[in-house]
């Protein structure tokens, strides 16, 4: 043999990286399936569909659905539910398909751009060095071991399909390169997992196999190199493994980092691939994450991805500066003014003047309240089915805008609504944007305008528990594993009774914690559901001049995109979305502007007396009144940094926005709790640290919101499908006379501290 190695010219590795624009290399160089090689052993252990296999007898895997499927398969012959220790991911699956398919793409470069007929001259040359004989037994034995298609199928012998005279010459060639990539699996320490669906060791006991794979190393030590190293190809094909030997999602990235101008259209197959592992490492944390300070770099950064990133500030109406926001929620506090007063108190009329009266006297010209609108009967039923037979539905799984009966309906609220405005307190309310309650009429009617797949994402979802329809048009099942939770399903089953059509609808989700498995996630890629969501908000703006936008930063472009359509490589957030993503040409094509800024613009031309106010986090809180025009955003960092007595961060953060721009400031909503999150006092205390903290939230520019029983000193946090308070809580007297004589004042003078023009930091 020649072992005199040839360098590649550097004008053909150029020309290799604008392969893709030029339809590759032609017919010859046309990338194989994706593939990996499974014996036949645990072929028929695993009864895996024919479908699933090439003419070379591996699993082809030809999306992450029949990843997952074969993953299942796989786990169960493991029993995994007694040993959890052996069980596998889908995502680890895929990488292990996807670097076998680009092993063999590269080999087909090198074949058609290096070395034509390369393995056609290898199988001449092992023939001459270890004799036609040994050659010939070793490639029988892997026919038998890992059966081609044809010869699993009983359509020919393996003797024929080796040997036949019409393609036995082509086939030896092609079970050659199969055998090399056999060699390759076993010996990279990643693939060790899985070694049972590609175990060697018969193949290696009965031929010359070692010896063969030793030889193809030498052959192609002779040959021209290739690659970015330009190393002999089996030195390249094995370089993933020698630099990541413990890691699949590493040698992916060493992959993507040294041959990505080799890849073409894999490199985004390779992106989705890591995409697929994050899913599957993701570990969920609650609420909007750790408090940062503030970084005018990494605000720009967040305001990146939208379309007009200028500085386009909502100017604020003369009243808009003075408010202060109490937190009520509605059914709740109903409750304990019927404690409190000794008589009934179930609708929104019968609320006390005297109730409202001192709201006003404290200083408060804005009352949230939290859950008023008609919930969702589903979501009750599930809520009462996990233990809690009291339960209202989730004040966030909502089934239509309209003011809930058992509330009074809408001429409570009008009564409501006029006795608070005649001494100054304007009402606000939640309008909960990205999701609908599961029984809506939106989902029942229009199924289309949600996130859905026509399959279930994943294999072992099951869904076989209670219809949660009261529409008889429609079924509509949870995943079954939720009420022991024991799982919690990215999405849940969607019946037509009159078709038969079945829909997997996403539960909306923000990617931070389980998704809420009472509500349908909208699809805001459709012009339709924008128009649509558009519309309701204009309709809540005529009724209440605050609006509350729940989870607000999900709808931005940027991430909207990452948790719903990732582009490949952004992915990872929500279970199963990788691999359903859009090139940003066509995400952009189909959400072509800020959905935000479109419903500032609109809510000022139509509904121009309103404060629309956006709980956001993940850094966008200065993209959301800076970019966007919200005239009010959360600041959970004042929260976070005081409780923790980070005071240094907090002082920081302030600073910086002061330098950044002055007016984002004055556009904070300051809070010591809100619904999410533990009580005032639970976080704070009742003594100096509360009141420092509380002194600051009423005089520091922005927003001062106080949240549900923090004068009092309530301890309890009330779900948001609670119906009444379970404690029997009574005012602290000693904390609301405290309130009277350092924070009330305050409050009561709110235009003196709620802008920046004055406003100085030491």
């Amino acid at each position: 043999m020649n072992r005199q190695p040839h360098s590649l010219p550097t004008r053909l590795l150029l020309r290799l990286t604008r392969l893709e624009k030029s339809s590759l290399l032609g017919a010859q160089a046309q990338p194989p399936a994706k593939e990996f090689h499974v014996s036949l052993a645990s072929r028929s252990l695993l009864q895996l569909n024919h479908a699933l296999f090439s003419i070379t007898g591996n699993v082809i895997l030809a999306d992450f659905q029949a990843v997952r499927i074969f993953t299942q398969k796989l786990n169960a012959k493991r029993d995994t539910a007694k040993f959890p220790e052996k069980a596998v991911q889908p995502g680890s699956v895929n990488a292990m398909g996807l670097i076998d398919e680009i092993l063999h793409y590269v080999v087909s470069l090198y074949a058609a751009q290096v070395k034509p007929l390369a393995f056609n001259m290898l199988l001449d040359d092992l023939e001459k060095s270890l004799g036609g004989s040994a050659v010939r037994k070793a490639l029988v034995r892997f026919c038998k071991d890992f059966p081609p298609q044809p010869v699993y199928d009983g359509h020919a012998g393996v003797e024929e399909y080796l040997l036949g005279t019409s393609s036995g010459a082509a086939n030896r060639v092609t079970v050659l390169e199969e055998m090399l990539l056999l060699w390759l699996a076993n010996v990279n320490p990643a693939f060790s997992p899985f070694r049972e669906l590609f175990d060697d060791s018969s193949l290696d006991k009965e031929t010359e196999y070692r010896r063969l794979m030793t030889e193809v190393e030498h052959f192609f030590a002779g040959l021209p190199p290739f690659g970015p190293d330009g190393q002999s190809l089996v030195d390249m094909l094995r370089s993933p493994a020698r630099a990541f030997p413990d890691s699949l999602p590493g040698q992916l990235q060493y992959i993507r980092e040294k041959w990505g101008l080799l890849l073409g259209k894999y490199l985004d197959r390779l992106l989705s691939g890591l995409d697929l592992i994050k899913e599957d490492e993701k570990r969920y944390f609650p609420g909007p994450g750790p408090a940062v300070v503030f970084d005018a770099a990494a605000a720009a950064e967040a305001a990146s991805n939208a379309a007009d990133e200028s500085e386009r500030f909502s100017q604020d109406r003369e009243w808009m500066p003075r408010l202060v926001l109490m937190a009520k929620t509605a059914y709740v506090w109903l409750d304990q003014l019927s404690k409190k007063y000794g008589r009934p108190i179930t609708t929104l009329d019968q609320v006390p003047d005297g109730e409202l009266d001192l709201l006003a006297g404290w200083g408060f010209t804005g009352l949230w309240l939290i859950g008023i609108w008609e919930r969702s009967p589903a979501s009750r039923r599930i809520k009462q089915k996990c233990g809690n037979p009291e339960a209202l539905a989730s004040a966030y799984s909502l089934y239509r805008y309209e003011i809930a009966a058992d509330l009074g309906g809408e001429n409570a609220l009008q009564n409501l609504k006029a006795r608070a405005w005649s001494r100054g307190i304007r009402l606000a309310s939640d309008m909960v944007p990205n999701h609908m309650g599961i029984d809506s009429p939106w989902v029942v009617e229009h199924p289309e305008w949600f996130i859905a797949l026509d399959h279930s994402p994943f294999p072992a979802y099951t869904f076989s528990g209670e219809d949660m329809s009261g529409d008889p048009r429609v079924g509509i099942y949870i995943e079954d594993h939720y009420y022991d939770r024991s799982d919690a399903a990215v999405v849940f089953k969607w019946v037509d009774r009159r078709s038969g059509t079945v829909r997997y609808i996403y539960h909306g989700n923000d990617g931070t914690r389980m998704p809420w498995n009472d509500t349908a996630q909208l699809n805001y890629l459709r012009a339709d559901v924008r128009e649509a969501v558009a519309r309701t908000i204009l309709e809540v703006a005529r009724n209440f001049p605050i609006i509350r936008f729940d989870a607000a930063m999900t709808l931005t472009r940027r991430h909207y995109q990452r948790l719903w359509y990732p582009s490949p490589g952004t992915g990872g957030d929500i279970p199963s979305r990788a691999g359903q993503g859009l090139s940003q040409q066509d995400f952009d094509r189909a959400m072509p502007s800020e959905f935000w800024r479109d419903i500032v613009e609109r809510t000022a031309r139509e509904t121009p007396d309103t404060l629309l106010l956006a709980e956001a986090f993940w850094m966008m809180e200065s993209f959301f009144v800076r970019s966007l025009g919200m005239h009010r955003v959360y600041n959970s960092a004042f929260m976070n940094f005081l409780k923790m007595e980070e005071n240094a961060k907090f002082r920081l953060s302030l600073k910086n926005v002061l330098e950044f721009n002055p007016e984002i400031l004055k556009r904070y909503v300051n809070f010591m709790n809100n619904p999410d999150e533990e009580t005032a006092v639970a976080q704070f205390g009742s003594g100096d640290k509360y009141f420092g903290v509380c002194t600051l939230m009423a005089a520091l520019p922005g927003l001062p919101m106080v949240g549900h029983g923090q004068i009092e000193g309530f301890r309890e946090k009330y779900g948001m499908e609670y119906r009444k308070a379970y404690l029997d809580e009574r005012a602290d007297d000693d904390l609301v006379g405290r309130h009277e004589r350092q924070i009330f004042p305050l409050l009561r003078r709110r235009a003196l501290f709620s802008g920046v023009k004055d406003f100085l930091l030491y």
